[in-house]
């Protein structure tokens, strides 16, 4: 793919500029790190294009303080590209209304974001969606992959999505337009040393 040439172009009677418009599904996978971390470099690109951007983080606990979100967040409300919202799972959603108290099981709570993420993609409410660590719940059972690839197939619009995490199942690895494995070379861990402030948060 030299100078982002396609090196094939198939005959299907669109133009490239249709072809240029249509949505992407991304999937970022694989044991090494930077999936997380690439999908936002990709929402930044999102936010500066002035597209609402939705994240959703199915499995990040809400104590988890994540740098990109204080950006983001920053950023999307600074009028000057698209909106940003951020749900967090850990949080217990931001659309639902609970008591600090109650807690949702984690099953139940991945189901109820993927639900979410059902009704925003046909109600067409974000132009990009990361859904960050999304593959586990798949991984673990609790939603199908095959219903995932089918809503996502049949999206409306030109809503681009962005899911990472390892063990990407292979329905969604065989639907997705652009599927990227981080493989771990090298990792600070190796030598015992912990993650670190501006580095991993």
């Amino acid at each position: 793919m030299p100078k982002g040439v396609p090196e094939n172009v198939p005959d299907d009677g669109m133009t490239t500029r249709q072809r240029r418009t249509l949505p992407i599904t991304a999937v970022h996978t694989g044991p090494g790190k930077g999936k997380s971390t690439a999908a936002f470099g990709m929402a930044l690109r999102a936010w500066n294009q002035g597209w609402p951007v939705g994240v959703f983080q199915f499995v990040k606990s809400a104590k988890w303080k994540v740098g990109e979100e204080n950006a983001l967040r920053v950023l999307g409300a600074s009028g000057e590209g698209g909106t940003v919202d951020w749900h967090k799972m850990g949080s217990g959603w931001s659309w639902i209304q609970r008591s600090s108290e109650m807690e949702m099981d984690s099953e139940a709570a991945a189901k109820e974001g993927w639900e979410q993420v059902k009704r925003d993609l046909a109600a067409e409410t974000y132009r990009f969606y990361v859904l960050d660590e999304f593959t586990y719940p798949m991984h673990w059972g609790w939603v199908d992959p095959e219903e995932v690839v089918s809503v996502l197939r049949e999206r409306p619009g030109s809503q681009h999505v962005v899911i990472t995490g390892r063990y990407a199942p292979e329905p969604l690895t065989e639907f997705a337009d652009l599927v990227t494995e981080m493989t771990k070379v090298k990792h600070p861990m190796d030598a015992g040393r912990k993650g670190q402030r501006g580095i991993e948060w």
